[in-house]
């Protein structure tokens, strides 16, 4: 039976896109806290901030042509600039420079056939009501406790699920919420914030009365529909309570989210390629980021990532898009999935001759590289076999051997398309 989540866990890849006033200062999209900028200063870079190369439509096409099929976009970050036409405050990329940057993202990826998602923060360091905490840039402040007196968290709540209901009644469906963060632990004398000041309980059913088919993560602090582990690889599909659940490895390009224009840490396209894959084999999904500049540009550097991804995707999806955990042992060095009747082994290393499945000798009917859909020859070997000469030892019973060529095949990685037969 069709669920409505079905289409995330058949996508697989996404683009996240971060963007906004810190976008123009080039230096991490947490600069106002990480150079303690008090909102009164850091509000006055918005008169400078026109990302005239803001281009939604090319973007939405690179991110087609990555192989992507769903994408994020920031529609606030904690910095409270509001990417969109917010009838709740003036601090927004309508009143600063007359565009409505959701409006322009929605259709564009819409238009390309992708599914849409937006980013909410519930962290507002611009908005007067948002209490000092650990995480605030007036926090090293002699008076921030004192200041805390006249602010009021209920007045904030308001607002906050005030411009959640704008974004989920005024631009279409929405597939996806991306909330952040919640941070419940206390830190240096300060208490975090979680469900009780975001009303994370009545927030979560308004979000569902809105927009009853969306996805939600589980940064609400309460449980949603997915689990988002942020800049690391889980070891395996992940769980709760013994239960594999529904998760979405959330990666940068370079250890940033927003534009950091001197972060010079960047993944190189194979590493990007080997944590698509990787993340697959585990159930899992990718949501990959992109930092749009000050501009609104993307940088040449994402874009020569995004290009060598699809690259590759072009024709390696299948073993991606609609793909999962193989349910079989992959040899060493390499990466399986599955898609119905198909394995697909992603040869992250390059072995010399021969490499051997255990447990798929008579599962598998067909065996080609998947980049040109030429045959490879598969064997099995009588276990009792002895080594000698240029004759190689016995394998264990049940082994597949695939038998390749000495030459790599020029692709970023390989792939083994293996069709199984009905009863595997």
């Amino acid at each position: 039976m069709a669920h409505a989540h079905d289409w995330f866990t058949h996508d697989r890849f996404g683009l996240f896109i971060h963007f906004g006033l810190y976008s123009l200062l080039g230096r991490h999209e947490w600069v106002m806290t990480h150079e303690r900028t008090a909102p009164e200063e850091y509000e006055k870079n918005a008169r400078f901030f026109d990302p005239d190369q803001f281009d939604a439509a090319a973007t939405a096409r690179a991110a087609k042509a990555a192989g992507m099929r769903y994408a994020v976009l920031t529609a606030k970050h904690h910095e409270g600039f509001a990417m969109y036409d917010t009838a709740l405050s003036d601090y927004s990329s309508a009143a600063t420079f007359g565009r409505d940057i959701v409006a322009e993202y929605v259709e564009a990826f819409r238009a390309e056939g992708l599914k849409v998602g937006l980013y909410y923060s519930l962290i507002d360091w611009h908005h007067p009501d948002f209490t000092i905490d650990y995480h605030h840039p007036l926090r090293d402040r002699e008076d921030a406790r004192a200041l805390n007196e006249g602010r009021d968290m209920a007045r904030y709540r308001e607002y906050l699920h005030g411009q959640v209901r704008e974004l989920l009644t005024r631009y279409g469906r929405i597939d996806y919420l991306f909330y952040d963060f919640s941070y419940v632990e206390e830190r240096e004398g300060w208490a975090g914030k979680g469900p009780q000041d975001w009303d994370s309980e009545g927030l979560l059913a308004m979000t569902r009365e809105l927009q009853p088919d969306i996805i939600v993560n589980d940064r609400l602090w309460i449980p949603g529909d997915l689990v988002t582990p942020e800049q690391y690889q889980p070891d395996g599909p992940m769980t709760s309570g013994g239960t594999e659940v529904m998760w979405e490895a959330c990666q940068t390009l370079n250890g940033s989210w927003g534009y950091d224009r001197d972060n010079l840490d960047i993944k190189s396209p194979d590493l990007l390629l080997r944590m698509l894959v990787d993340t697959v084999s585990k159930n899992g999904n990718l949501l990959l980021n992109i930092g749009p500049d000050g501009r609104g540009g993307i940088a040449p550097r994402d874009q020569a990532s995004l290009q060598a991804l699809g690259d590759w995707m072009r024709l390696h999806e299948r073993s991606v898009i609609g793909a999962g955990a193989a349910g079989f042992e992959a040899p060493s060095g390499t990466v399986l999935t599955r898609n119905g009747d198909r394995l697909y082994l992603h040869l992250l290393t390059w072995p010399f001759g021969h490499v051997h499945l255990a447990g798929l000798a008579d599962k598998v009917a067909f065996a080609r590289f998947l980049h040109d859909g030429s045959q490879l020859r598969a064997t099995q070997t009588d276990p009792d076999q002895q080594a000698w000469n240029t004759e190689p030892g016995g394998q264990a019973p049940g082994t597949l051997t695939l038998h390749l060529p000495t030459t790599r095949p020029d692709v970023a990685i390989p792939v083994v398309e293996l069709f199984l037969t009905a009863d595997a």
